[in-house]
């Protein structure tokens, strides 16, 4: 059967930007291949797409809305809608040649509810749809989620019901889903996101000090925060928490890195830093592409901090795990990601950073379980034969 995993259009595939959704595209596709599986990326037309030995088949838009944008705006729902359109249009195509049921599995609840919307019902009998559901709303209690899904994540709700199979990465959304959506809890699979481990992986002592060097960062213990800057990841939360430990100690340095999203609240953090003479503790340190230059980040720091108020699942765990190096867990919603991680509440967390950052033999012990973690629970070529076997059960 062959499978056709389908970019959201968010960012061309291979994502040279933080888009955690196409990394998650590309790294099972990755593996299936890897596995002799017949898969193809069906993906936003780009000029610019970074050179790759993928199968990709590219859905034309207008230029207009190729450009990638972190804005979360109008535009880019306006983009959503447009490239699922065409990828609508695209898909009816290929569905009417199929010879055989194929495997759709979509990312974005844009692309498969205008799937559902404008392919004939004659061309969707081809197809066993698979919908992953990768939000994070899904995982708070269901009087704080059901406002904001059922007015911003309506379309995703209607996937959810329609699609053959669905997979979440936590079992919170199951919860939710099956009690409140009313979906057969056997159409509902738990699968987990991956890492790729050979990218992400720990660095000679020698590699480190230079990278620290390059950042300005050279003799510092630095505790790092990845992730868009917006309310929910929570920096400004995460400096107001170490802001006394930051005092305290003068080789500590909170680290920050990500696109900005929200402009205002990038200006809160900056406004809290100067009031409070942080401007040496406290440093952002822009985007980083995924891959080599975020490992380097990963691996100059001696902890990794997740701090938002609500996560589907987050690759930042796997990643700094995969690197040796620990996560601290801040959230409500805790996913149990194993060895190297540890679960607290916000306010814990400094005290866990001063004990972990004191004791050297501490740091390494846990450095080793973190990569052992990854090797052992989260290689993407473990997480596609899961969602190979889940493929597999469908029943059409």
């Amino acid at each position: 059967m062959k499978i056709y995993e389908i970019g959201t259009g968010y960012t061309s595939i291979p994502a040279q930007m933080g888009a955690a959704t196409e990394i998650i595209v590309e790294e099972l596709t990755r593996s299936f291949l890897k596995l002799n599986k017949d898969v193809q990326i069906i993906d936003i037309a780009d000029k610019n797409r970074a050179e790759t030995d993928l199968p990709i088949t590219e859905v034309n838009v207008p230029s207009m809305f190729t450009k990638a944008d972190l804005s979360l705006g109008i535009l880019h729902k306006l983009k959503r809608v447009v490239y699922s359109v065409f990828l609508a249009l695209k898909l009816i195509g290929m569905l009417k040649k199929a010879e055989e049921k194929v495997v759709l599995h979509f990312h974005n609840q844009y692309n498969m509810f205008f799937y559902l919307l404008l392919v004939p019902e004659k061309y969707r009998k081809n197809a066993v749809t698979a919908y992953t559901n990768h939000n994070g709303y899904w995982t708070l209690p269901w009087d704080e989620a059901e406002p904001v899904l059922k007015k911003r994540y309506f379309q995703e709700i209607e996937c959810m019901k329609k699609a053959d199979i669905v997979l979440v990465l936590n079992e919170q959304t199951k919860d939710n889903a099956v009690k409140y959506l009313n979906i057969d809890e056997n159409r509902i699979v738990r699968v987990n996101n991956g890492v790729n481990t050979d990218i992400y992986k720990p660095l000679s002592n020698s590699e480190i000090n230079k990278i620290k060097e390059k950042y300005n960062l050279k003799d510092k213990k630095i505790i790092l925060q990845v992730g868009s800057v917006y309310e929910n990841k929570g920096q400004k939360r995460m400096v107001e928490a170490l802001m006394p430990l930051l005092t305290k100690k003068d080789d500590l340095v909170y680290a920050y890195v990500g696109g900005i999203v929200d402009e205002e609240y990038k200006n809160e953090i900056d406004i809290l830093v100067d009031e409070n003479g942080l401007h040496e503790k406290v440093v952002y340190l822009g985007m980083a592409k995924p891959g080599e230059e975020l490992n380097e980040l990963y691996n100059i720091s001696g902890l990794t901090v997740f701090q938002s108020n609500y996560e589907a699942f987050g690759l930042v765990v796997v990643e700094s795990l995969s690197a040796g190096t620990p996560v601290i867990i801040s959230i409500k919603h805790f996913i149990d990601f194993g060895g190297g991680t540890a679960d607290c509440k916000a306010e814990e967390i400094p005290e866990i950073i001063e004990k972990i950052t004191d004791n050297f033999m501490l740091v390494d012990k846990l450095s080793e379980r973190a990569r052992q973690n990854a090797l052992d629970n989260y290689t993407w070529d473990k997480i596609a034969e899961n969602h190979l076997k889940a493929f597999a059960n469908v029943k059409f």
